[in-house]
């Protein structure tokens, strides 16, 4: 969504950036991670096993997302449901799914 914004938005800035703004996002997780180890007050242990279960979430959802994004391209689409719009509707659906393993640990 950022590269989206961002491209629409400031062209300019979107090609200043280039390859560096997936790892711009990706750098933002990682911050997210370490703030709620610190946050939560895990010792060593928990925050390692936290980091991983999150690196873990992350990659799969980005796996599904990609598949799911994949098989869309083969599916015959309304105009007005192609590209975004449709991406904003697997997002969501894929947030509600990972919502349920919320209450698994």
């Amino acid at each position: 969504m950022v590269e989206i914004i961002l491209k629409k938005v400031s062209p300019s800035l979107y090609q200043a950036l280039g390859v560096y703004l997936p790892l711009i996002t990706t750098n933002c997780a990682i911050l997210g991670v370490a703030i709620l180890v610190i946050q939560n007050e895990f010792n060593l242990i928990e925050s390692v096993l936290f980091a991983v279960a999150n690196a873990v979430g992350f990659g799969l959802a980005l796996v599904i997302f990609a598949g799911i994004r994949e098989q869309m391209e083969l599916v015959d689409l309304p105009k007005g449901m192609r590209g975004v719009p449709t991406s904003l509707v697997i997002a969501g659906l894929l947030s509600m799914a990972f919502m349920g393993f919320a209450g698994l640990v």
